[in-house]
């Protein structure tokens, strides 16, 4: 039987000043308490390491390792020959933009009735693309969207649709008969799966104008 405190295949891979230890398991390359080893020089001095079997996972700047993971996420996650997953820290997805004239573009009098806007305020990840005015999700997971659509006429009122994959998710009006500037606003969570579409849709009523501020914005509140 093995010592205590030592692993089936050799002494626990440890470092000064730091808690827990790596150990080398059954199953993988005899080069990776090798590969551990060089992983741990590199880590910061105040960077603290998790044993395997703790649930945090092992931070080398900005990159999430999980030594010989049985069960590797969907979102990403690239697992080496020597059972290292790697997940990037770059699952941050957001976007918002805005209308910024006043003017209806061309487009609006395809069939479609998408509706447009012409400036982007943030978007990470690139998946909002400004000339569809389209969101594609980059992977699995829950959303949130919200807009705000602006009016300028009083006497008529205006309908606006989230569209998810071509079809009305939510809706807003704006409608009152007294108002000149009037705004058609709503939010909403979504289960989104990779590569689905997103936009907004004129449903009723028209924009020829003025929708200046209008705006669509959106982000990824986790993946799945």
């Amino acid at each position: 039987m093995p010592a205590p405190g030592r692993g089936p295949r050799g002494p626990p891979l440890t470092m000064p000043g730091r808690r827990g230890a790596l150990r080398e398991p059954a199953g993988c390359g005899s080069g990776l308490g090798a590969a551990l080893a060089l992983l741990l020089l590199l880590l910061p001095a105040g960077c603290p390491v998790r044993a395997q079997n703790d649930t945090e996972p092992i931070v080398l700047e900005g990159k999430c390792l999980v030594v010989c993971d049985s069960s590797p996420s969907a979102d990403g996650a690239v697992t080496s020959s020597l059972g290292i997953s790697v997940r990037s820290g770059s699952a941050k997805v957001a976007f918002s933009a805005t209308r910024s004239t006043n003017h209806e573009p061309s487009e609006m009098s395809n069939r479609t009735m998408t509706i447009y806007f012409d400036q982007v305020l943030v978007n990470i990840g690139n998946h909002f693309d400004l000339a569809s005015s389209i969101f594609v999700a980059p992977r699995k997971g829950i959303y949130s969207f919200s807009f705000h659509v602006v009016k300028v006429y009083n006497r008529q009122t205006i309908q606006v649709s989230l569209m998810q994959n071509g079809y009305p998710v939510i809706s807003a009006f704006a409608g009152d008969q007294d108002v000149t500037r009037e705004a058609a606003s709503n939010g909403v969570l979504l289960l989104m799966e990779r590569e689905d579409k997103v936009h907004l849709k004129l449903e009723r009523g028209n924009l020829m104008g003025g929708w200046k501020y209008s705006t669509f914005s959106g982000f990824l509140v986790f993946p799945l």
